[in-house]
């Protein structure tokens, strides 16, 4: 789940973005509007969570302009107004909740998933498989042909990104925005090193692979054996 965070608190953003990411959502920080407006149009989130009061570009309008342009991933805003005219303008503005500040994180978690549950009106498959590779979201296993397979968080945010775009030619910058959130430099091997990584536990003993390099554009993961 890939959440966007517009908040120009600096203590307030690394708090929220460290705890989300250790309960395992892929996340992205941006202290501005005109960021976080960008990113928003422009990139897929699961859950937006907004500051109302931005130096830049209000929270409010950011939503409105959000909606407007028929863009309907939840809002959670996060603001220190909290009398009820601020929270119903919210709202009615295009929001799905509002979160009064200073808040705990156990309550920001559970606003999280909530609206996260309720924003999926088409689910996900919980329940991934290509050939005899089998991975189980919600009790974050892999396996092949019944044997497991010990993946880091990074490992299976990877897989799953394969998995769940099969077929797909997925480019190194792609890759590290949605599994590394961070753009991509062509000086680094990061990407490299962890697909031979993956593919070290996912193919090593097994005739045919699955996971498959496409020179000078990317990686698939499919069970065709087309690619060298």
């Amino acid at each position: 789940m890939r959440l966007l965070i517009v908040e120009d608190e600096q203590k307030t953003g690394d708090y929220l973005k460290q705890g989300l990411s250790e309960a395992g959502f892929q996340v992205s920080l941006v202290r501005n509007g005109l960021d976080g407006h960008h990113l928003a149009m422009t990139e897929d989130f699961d859950l937006i969570m907004l500051d109302v009061m931005l130096p830049d570009v209000s929270g409010l309008r950011i939503v409105q302009a959000l909606r407007e342009n028929h863009n309907h991933t939840p809002v959670l805003f996060l603001s220190a107004r909290d009398s009820v005219d601020d929270r119903v303008k919210g709202l009615e503005l295009g929001a799905d909740d509002y979160l009064i500040k200073p808040f705990a994180f156990s309550e920001v978690l559970a606003r999280v998933r909530t609206l996260l549950r309720r924003g999926q009106a088409a689910p996900q498959s919980e329940l991934l498989q290509v050939a005899d590779l089998q991975l189980d979201i919600a009790k974050r296993k892999a396996s092949r042909s019944g044997a497991k397979i010990a993946l880091s968080n990074q490992e299976f945010s990877l897989l799953e990104l394969l998995m769940r775009r099969r077929g797909e030619v997925l480019p190194r910058s792609l890759i590290a925005s949605q599994v590394w959130d961070m753009n991509f430099d062509s000086d680094t091997n990061v990407i490299d090193v962890a697909i031979r990584r993956l593919r070290g536990k996912i193919d090593d003993g097994f005739a045919a692979k699955l996971i498959h390099t496409v020179r000078g554009m990317g990686y698939k993961l499919d069970d065709e054996q087309t690619d060298a």
